[in-house]
């Protein structure tokens, strides 16, 4: 998910969203340990987008 369409979203759907994407990477991490996944680049740009998510949260607390 692009920074400008997770600037677009409002808090509540923010927070749903990253519990929706932690299970998602943690299932991801959980299947590639008991066996190799075909891509394992999504547990990184899963990681990734976490990132962009708890970023956005923490600039609109500070604002």
């Amino acid at each position: 998910m692009k920074q400008s369409e997770i600037k677009n979203l409002s808090a509540a759907e923010l927070q749903e969203k990253l519990s929706e994407l932690k299970k998602t990477y943690t299932d991801l991490k959980d299947a590639h340990a008991i066996s190799p996944i075909a891509n394992p680049l999504q547990i990184k740009a899963a990681r990734r987008t976490i990132a962009r998510f708890n970023t956005e949260i923490s600039k609109r607390e500070l604002q």
